[in-house]
């Protein structure tokens, strides 16, 4: 998607580690028409697909998926972090954080993820495929499908991508990242 490869090769910036900072327009300040014009393209990318309801992981996933939730207009349902005290007919799963340095538990309730949903998982990146496994996992354990997974950025390099696709997951990343080396941004064309 052009807009959003020109708002990387612009603000983005890029730190040793393989690490990419989009924190000025998509995780922590939003610029909102980007993030209308990606969740309009993800529409178009899904729209044979036969969606019921969109998934996230909190938190930076879930303006994007909020707003293909309102364009499909569907309910978005996301995955926590942590266990809230309150949440009943949990389901639960270990996820690594690259970004974090990490593992966590993620856990949605079976009320909003049910068997025989058909889910589209939307998220801000992909890298090494660790939170997508984890919803993978999620959403079988609910007797629910994954028709579709959609990621603003994908980091090719970490080849989480590779993964999912060999899977024979349906795969729409909006910007590639064939590079980070010497902190420099090489995106796919």
């Amino acid at each position: 998607m052009k807009a959003l490869k020109e708002r990387i090769m612009r603000d983005g910036k890029c730190f040793e580690g393989g690490i990419l900072k989009v924190d000025s327009f998509i995780n922590h300040q939003m610029d909102p028409i980007l993030m209308k014009s990606m969740a309009v393209e993800f529409v178009r990318r899904f729209a044979s697909t036969k969606i019921d309801k969109v998934m996230t992981i909190e938190a930076s996933g879930i303006a994007p998926a909020i707003m293909v939730g309102y364009l499909l207009e569907l309910p978005v349902v996301f995955a926590k972090k942590k266990k809230p005290s309150t949440m009943e007919n949990m389901l639960a799963t270990t996820v690594y954080s690259f970004t974090k340095g990490r593992t966590y538990d993620v856990c949605v309730s079976r009320d909003y993820l049910c068997p025989g949903d058909r889910v589209l998982f939307i998220d801000d990146f992909l890298a090494n495929g660790n939170a997508a496994k984890g919803v993978i996992d999620l959403v079988h354990k609910a007797g629910a499908e994954l028709v579709g997974m959609g990621f603003l950025i994908e980091k090719a390099f970490q080849h989480g991508g590779d993964c999912l696709r060999e899977q024979g997951v349906h795969v729409e990343s909006l910007a590639i990242i064939e590079s980070l080396d010497n902190c420099q941004i090489k995106i796919k064309e």
